[in-house]
């Protein structure tokens, strides 16, 4: 393991969080190029033991590994239902195995109006908001690193069933009919029970 590889984990560690590639490179004096190669040599070495390295195009972290997943999972499951219960679960999934969707989308999805819930679980750092590229009206929602750290994967692929899930819930939005993102902005769907 190179001095800069060596480096870089201590840093990750000592954040204890995602911390942005950007930032990364800048803290290590190496280019964006090198940083990557980083990333994935300390993956690599971390391969096998109870942490591994989380990595998005933008930020990076070190996290539990799929070999210590399953006792941590479970427990963060029971905890997770206890806090944010059914409705939150249902968006956390539709995000984790549909991928970056609008909240009219979650909407359409779920049949009620989500915003409530998509606050909470993005202030509990579970979901972030990112920028949408087909439309800056309104937001994209995607899971956090600390999201899939928690689930102990390092993308979404690796969850349990991800293509059977993914291909029910396309199958599903293509039965109910073609999703208008103008007519659900205009407030179409009913309420949770929860909102605010």
């Amino acid at each position: 393991m190179s001095d800069t590889t060596i480096h870089l984990e201590a840093i990750l560690f000592s954040e204890g969080g995602p911390v942005a590639r950007k930032k990364l490179a800048q803290m290590l004096e190496i280019s964006l190029e090198q940083l990557s190669a980083e990333i994935a040599s300390l993956a690599q070495k971390k391969q096998g033991s109870g942490i591994a390295v989380i990595f998005t195009d933008q930020d990076v972290a070190l996290a539990v590994s799929r070999e210590a997943a399953p006792t941590v999972q479970a427990v963060f499951e029971r905890e997770l239902g206890k806090e944010i219960g059914d409705a939150g679960l249902e968006v956390l999934s539709i995000v984790l195995y549909r991928g970056p969707s609008t909240r009219a989308q979650i909407d359409y999805i779920r049949g009620v109006n989500t915003s409530w819930t998509i606050r909470t679980l993005a202030a509990r750092g579970l979901l972030e908001r990112v920028a949408n590229p087909v439309d800056a009206r309104e937001y994209l929602y995607r899971p956090t690193v600390e999201l899939l750290a928690h689930l102990g994967v390092t993308e979404e692929q690796q969850l349990p069933e991800y293509a059977k899930i993914a291909n029910e819930l396309a199958a599903f939005e293509q039965k109910k009919g073609p999703f208008d993102e103008d007519s659900h902005a205009r407030g179409n769907t009913g309420n949770e029970s929860n909102t605010a």
